[in-house]
């Protein structure tokens, strides 16, 4: 939650509750929250038992008791790995709606959390590179000599992807970016970068993402990458298909022709990572390359990241609600598309699609 989106609650009618110190780390005060009309509850259980629950994560099978029946809960549920809470919510009754299965319709722009916050990863992650690489981005004229600019690999360019080329560029680095979607290649040109073309088949898939891809394609891929990553200073892996372990791009054997110094940014360490060496959750050093697979990069940007992800949850909840009261129609896009349990069962067939994959 954010202040700015209470006020926008409360003129939709809707009375908010935040749990105290909920967004101290994003910088927001509980007095922030008061001034903007909400009321503050020392405890969760008073918060766990509103009408309408939001939440980053999936709430644990504790949380999911506490709900009340009927509630409606809006969250990154994780489908693929939560498969106990997703039997949970729907013993209790609850309807949960799911972020990462929002449409990615033009209607649906304002509540796509996974763009808003892949869009922060992208961005942060060229700043960490920037940090960790012992060298400067942009080309320099200085009494000493000029001083090349860095060379800065994308994998993968999608919503991260293209951010992390435009921040990249912005630093004046030389970046060259690749994705199995040839349809990005304008894109990725418009910001500045080259975009790498390789004798493979399309891979885009339903929505706008990639699909998953086979072994035989992904090692035909990674032989014809090798040279690229090889010339890189810096490569920063984006690639993620929702639901499913994050595809490797980045092989052991292909890290190894690193440059000493090099760094690797594995934005896909969340769901098992893009690189085969990558350990999520920690930086490492192999071979003097550096594989940084910090977890949940957009909360390292913390205001923001909690600004747009109210918003996307306040977008989605005013769709669902009207005149201040839930009325859920599914025969509507995407009312259907990410609602997950309702009425005491798993509606959601791409939600059971994951949990029978896992």
């Amino acid at each position: 939650m954010a202040p700015d989106v209470v006020k926008k609650l409360r003129a939709a009618g809707i009375e908010v509750t935040v749990q105290s110190s909920a967004g101290e780390r994003a910088g927001f005060t509980d007095a922030d929250f008061e001034q903007a009309g909400a009321e503050i509850s020392s405890q969760a259980a008073p918060v766990l038992g509103s009408d309408v629950v939001f939440k980053v994560q999936a709430p644990t099978l504790e949380e999911a008791a506490s709900l009340r029946s009927g509630a409606l809960l809006l969250s990154f549920l994780q489908p693929s790995t939560q498969q106990d809470v997703i039997h949970a919510l729907a013993e209790r009754g609850v309807s949960a709606f799911s972020l990462e299965l929002v449409p990615r319709i033009s209607r649906a722009q304002s509540m796509d959390a996974l763009s808003s916050q892949a869009s922060l990863a992208g961005y942060k992650g060229v700043l960490m590179a920037a940090g960790r690489l012992g060298k400067f981005f942009p080309m320099l004229m200085t009494a000493a000599g000029t001083i090349a600019p860095a060379r800065v690999l994308i994998l993968g360019a999608g919503v991260a992807g293209l951010q992390a080329i435009a921040t990249a560029r912005r630093l004046g680095a030389v970046v060259e970016a690749y994705d199995v979607r040839p349809a990005v290649k304008e894109e990725v040109q418009s910001l500045g970068a080259t975009f790498i073309e390789l004798e493979l088949e399309s891979q885009a898939g339903e929505g706008g993402y990639a699909r998953e891809q086979s072994e035989e394609f992904l090692a035909r891929q990674r032989e014809l990458l090798g040279d690229r990553v090889a010339a890189a200073d810096v490569v920063i892996t984006t690639a993620n298909v929702p639901g499913r372990r994050a595809p490797i791009l980045l092989t052991a054997e292909m890290a190894s022709r690193l440059r000493a110094g090099s760094v690797v940014i594995d934005l896909a360490a969340d769901s098992g990572g893009n690189c085969e060496l990558t350990k999520p959750g920690e930086v490492i050093e192999v071979g003097g390359v550096t594989i940084d697979g910090t977890r949940n990069v957009p909360a390292t940007v913390p205001l923001h990241a909690s600004q747009l992800y109210a918003r996307n949850l306040a977008n989605l909840l005013l769709h669902l609600a009207h005149e201040g009261q839930v009325t859920l129609d599914f025969e509507d896009e995407i009312t259907r598309g990410a609602c997950v349990t309702h009425g005491g069962e798993i509606v959601n067939e791409r939600a059971r699609q994951m949990m029978e994959a896992k």
